[in-house]
């Protein structure tokens, strides 16, 4: 789980600066400076997800985000992906860790030696 949220976390502070780079002719400074900020974040957040809060962060995040595409509109696009990719892997990374617990309580398969 917190590997594929980790990844979606990185990508997305990629995306967010490269991003940034196009907005620089249109929007305002404050704007510029939010979305470097935002950038920081993603990239900060990811390395939080060994705890609880990492993933309330992330989520938080994921909100600003989509706010943040209020004031810079091709970003709504974007936000939207990334926060479907944020749910699939908190959804996807539960299964595979229930998947993981039930093999570990299960033990290691014995091989015969022939």
């Amino acid at each position: 789980m917190r590997i594929l949220g980790a990844a979606v976390l990185a990508m997305e502070s990629l995306v967010m600066g490269f991003a940034l780079l196009l907005a620089t002719k249109n929007e305002s400074s404050s704007t510029i400076t939010v979305g470097g900020v935002l950038a920081i974040c993603f990239m900060l957040t990811a390395g939080l997800l060994k705890k609880r809060y990492g993933w309330i962060l992330g989520s938080i995040l994921q909100g600003a985000m989509l706010g943040y595409g209020l004031f810079v509109t091709p970003l709504i696009f974007l936000g939207v992906l990334f926060t479907g990719l944020w749910i699939a892997a908190i959804v996807v990374g539960r299964k595979g860790e229930a998947a993981r617990a039930a093999l570990l309580k299960e033990g290691a398969p014995k091989v015969e030696k022939t």
